[in-house]
């Protein structure tokens, strides 16, 4: 946000300095998808509904085609969320009672209760993740779907589809989920738990936010927005912005090339392209271009060293501690997980010691492994280290659940002499973990592997591009397959 502050008081510098003259110097390349994972440029076919395609070196998914409407079934989906969140806001999850003596819990409980015992800012990261964000995103979504349903698409569409896409990861909903089950499971034996309508609101919150991602088709909002006749670059000057149809053969050299990170626009120069320096707004999204992430490695690393020191404290000292009639002792994470499969509840035990333990080291051992190959210039297991990049991705936040369960319990189970559940310090160490290693993955740029093993200078055949989602995936390029929509996968054009 600074960096566009910034950016804005420079261009107005300049406008006062300069004449605006825009020359042809840029081109908005059609037919072309830049890799997230290992930057490659490949050709993308157009795609039928219910059609991915995939990237032929790593297997990342490039584009997709959705079944659904454009607009009608997301929105449905939203507006279920939407009716969900907010009743869920004013029930209650479930209700513990101990000899006679009830306690509800909502929400909002578990964060109030840890700010009361001392751990406010753990409070105020599960209120964010688990109560503003899921509100949060389903307004930017209904925003999102109003705006692309007008017959000429609002500016702020667009910035509000980048805020979706970058948020969307921390609304733990599903987590949260998880985290009741188990404190579910916790609190059977200690007393007599009634769930109250709150649980299976939050249940229906999951599936129906689980939807609108499964029908939304943001490739198709990001095609019906206009791409602007002039990008305004780094220093201030107004460049005109052609189009150039790569499928008729002219492709511009791949040092050229970038491609917005929010909406995947590739965009050619006439010159080549630093790998972290700030290139303009992007004429269709208006986000800072730049061809690679700014000091990727450097801030992955110092993430990742972050999260491994807090990571033995995590898993030493106590998480929580239950006393039942003034009798008690603290209890880790380990202990946790053990104290499950003795109780008989192994498949429980068992998601709990994958979710937090076995991904925690899962994410700081395959980081590790993905900077050391990097700053080494390695090639080894390039495509391995991909697919493990984009799993660390998906399964960092389900590491959340341990947090989400002592903050049900230190809610519920607050009953004074005859049982209570307090916070112990290796909870706010664990949460660190958890949202360091998050920030490290996302900072990291695996594209940066690629590179650093001289693997990214040419343009790649046709992608993948007509393999069903259900279908395991191929590596067999698939000739190319004309679509009944004209307008699939085909770059706006101003």
């Amino acid at each position: 946000m600074s960096d566009r502050f910034h950016k804005r008081l420079w261009r107005n510098a300049v406008s006062f300095s300069r004449s605006q003259e825009p020359h042809a110097s840029i081109h908005a390349v059609e037919g072309l998808r830049e890799c997230p994972t290992c930057g490659l440029f490949q050709h993308v076919p157009r795609l039928k509904p219910g059609h991915l395609a995939e990237c032929l070196r790593c297997g990342c998914q490039l584009a997709r085609r959705r079944r659904t409407s454009l607009i009608g079934a997301p929105a449905a989906f939203c507006i279920t969320s939407a009716a969900l969140y907010i009743t869920l806001l004013i029930s209650s999850l479930m209700t513990l009672n101990v000899y006679g003596r009830e306690n509800t819990v909502s929400l909002m409980s578990g964060p109030i209760e840890l700010g009361h015992q001392g751990y406010g800012a753990i409070g105020v990261l599960v209120a964010l993740v688990t109560i503003l964000m899921p509100g949060v995103i389903i307004g930017l979504m209904g925003a999102i779907l109003y705006g692309a349903s007008r017959p000429h698409m609002p500016d702020w569409t667009p910035r509000l589809l980048t805020w979706y896409d970058r948020l969307r990861g921390w609304s733990m909903v599903e987590v949260y989920v998880l985290g009741v089950l188990v404190a579910y499971t916790k609190l059977v034996d200690l007393a007599l738990v009634i769930l109250q309508p709150g649980v299976y609101l939050l249940g229906g919150l999951m599936l129906s936010m689980a939807a609108v991602d499964s029908t939304f088709d943001a490739e198709r909002i990001w095609r019906s927005r206009d791409i602007s006749p002039t990008l305004d670059d780094h220093q201030g000057h107004l460049l005109d912005v052609a189009h150039l149809d790569a499928r008729n053969g002219v492709i511009p050299p791949v040092e050229h090339m970038l491609s917005c990170h929010a909406c995947n626009l590739v965009l050619a120069f006439d010159h080549a392209v630093p790998q972290e320096e700030d290139m303009g707004d992007c004429p269709r999204c208006g986000q800072i271009l730049r061809r690679r992430k700014p000091q990727s490695l450097s801030s992955a690393t110092c993430l990742l060293v972050a999260g491994v020191v807090f990571y033995l404290p995590a898993n030493l000292l106590p998480v929580m501690t239950y006393t039942k009639v003034g009798h008690g002792a603290p209890s880790t994470i380990t202990s946790g997980v053990i104290e499950l499969w003795q109780a008989g509840m192994i498949p429980l035990s068992l998601l709990v010691l994958f979710a937090s333990i076995t991904v925690p080291v899962l994410k700081i051992i395959a980081l590790t492994i993905m900077i050391i190959c990097t700053r080494l210039r390695s090639s080894w297991q390039l495509r391995h280290l991909a697919k493990l990049y984009r799993l660390v991705v998906i399964i960092g936040r389900w590491s959340m659940i341990d947090v989400f369960m002592i903050s049900i319990l230190v809610a519920v189970v607050h009953f004074g002499f005859l049982a209570n559940v307090t916070a112990d310090p290796g909870m706010v160490c664990f949460a660190l973990v958890v949202i360091l290693t998050i920030f490290a993955a996302e900072l990291f740029d695996p594209r940066g592997m690629w590179d650093a093993a001289g693997l990214n200078g040419a343009v790649a055949s046709p992608a993948t591009g007509n393999r069903e989602p259900e279908t395991p995936s191929s590596d067999a390029p698939v000739p190319h397959l004309p679509s009944s929509d004209p307008t699939d996968m085909e770059p706006g054009r101003a």
